[in-house]
């Protein structure tokens, strides 16, 4: 081949991978911005809400969107990853084996940021949404984040299943199938039923400690420490021999089970600082307005409520500690709890107000998880 062939080759070879290289530099210049306004994404919000919206819509913000900002960064960085990979979509073979997983992705992390936004909605506006129509505030709400959830889960099923496969062929399917292998497993399926509503419900998780009560399957009762939760039965390691108790999962779902650790209560030490001193009757007004306030809340334990109130000669002020247990059996009814504590601090703070009475609540407010005893 002569010179000039070569170079005829070269001149070909530049045409065909100019293209290409500008492409995936494009790509690549997509994927850094990505990057860059993903994480930036919270701040151009705010920034917009701020420069043409009122300032209530600020506020929202405040409470809504910036307890889940990180969710937002990730979930906005992964719809602009997928916008981003439209530049290489005219190559089947990477476009189609990488899509797939970019499209999970942002499926996942948006199904899980709408969830979130929906909990700090029902801890924020929930509470005051079910006073106004007259109904008592309790776990009631916890019970619609679930629901929500099941809802954003099915959702996010579909959103993933369009245009890949039939799924409702595959449910049909699966119907027929599951009708057939019902007669042939009945027991197995009876007892992967029962791990399905163990893993659901969550009355335990591995490492707590439950109590099991008396029964026909379980005469004597059971007290033990949960070691694992299987695809057919759950171990307990008991306290007394230290022997290992296995439970089929079909015979929990249908027990009374005292889930011991759960059992605790969260101590709540809240410090107010009287700018005078108080007589006797505003000192007994104080007592009464936060007694009320607080022995009214759902998940509050009742007569816990203890208001020391000391003088302070120095600085011609009174100062009141306030301490209380708050009951919960799991880290959101907790949640929710803390979040109806914030709206009594706010009664209070009002009523007081109303009295004349000026003070300064010191924040934040302690809580002090206190120990079970086993």
């Amino acid at each position: 081949m002569n010179f000039s062939g070569i170079l005829e080759n070269l001149n070909q070879f530049e045409e065909v991978a100019q293209p290409v290289l500008i492409k995936i530099g494009i790509f690549l210049l997509f994927l850094l911005l990505s990057f860059l306004i993903g994480r930036s994404t919270p701040f151009f919000i705010r920034l917009l809400i701020g420069q043409f919206f009122p300032k209530q819509l600020t506020r929202v913000y405040e409470k809504l969107i910036h307890p889940v900002k990180n969710l937002v960064k990730l979930a906005s960085t992964l719809i602009l990853i997928s916008l981003s990979f439209n530049w290489i979509e005219e190559y089947q073979a990477v476009y189609n084996f990488i899509n797939p997983f970019i499209d999970l992705a942002v499926i996942i992390s948006v199904a899980w940021l709408v969830s979130r936004l929906f909990r700090q909605f029902l801890l924020v506006y929930g509470i005051d949404l079910l006073r106004k129509f007259g109904r008592e505030v309790d776990e009631l709400l916890l019970v619609f984040e679930t629901l929500a959830n099941v809802i954003i889960g099915f959702f996010a099923v579909l959103a993933f299943a369009k245009n890949r496969f039939d799924l409702i062929g595959l449910v049909t399917g699966l119907g027929i199938a599951g009708v057939a292998v019902a007669f042939a497993a009945q027991k197995t399926l009876e007892q992967l039923l029962g791990t399905i509503v163990l893993y659901l419900d969550r009355p335990f998780v591995p490492g707590e400690y439950i109590r099991l009560q008396r029964s026909q399957q379980i005469p004597e009762g059971l007290f033990g420490r949960v070691e694992s939760i299987g695809l057919r039965s759950t171990k307990i390691r008991t306290a007394a021999k230290s022997t290992l108790f296995i439970v089929p999962n079909s015979i929990l779902a249908n027990l009374e089970i005292e889930n011991i650790t759960r059992g605790k209560k969260v101590m709540v030490l809240l410090y107010i600082d009287f700018l005078k001193f108080l007589e006797e009757r505003e000192q007994a007004l104080v007592q009464q307005v936060i007694s009320k306030s607080t022995n009214s809340l759902f998940g509050i334990d009742p007569g816990s409520t203890n208001i020391t109130l000391t003088d302070d000669s120095e600085n011609m002020t009174t100062h009141a500690r306030v301490t209380f247990f708050i009951l919960g059996s799991s880290d959101n009814s907790i949640q929710l709890r803390k979040r109806l504590l914030e709206l009594a601090h706010e009664k209070i703070s009002k009523q007081l107000h109303n009295y004349g009475i000026a003070f300064k609540m010191q924040e934040p407010t302690i809580y002090v998880e206190s120990p079970v005893t086993i």
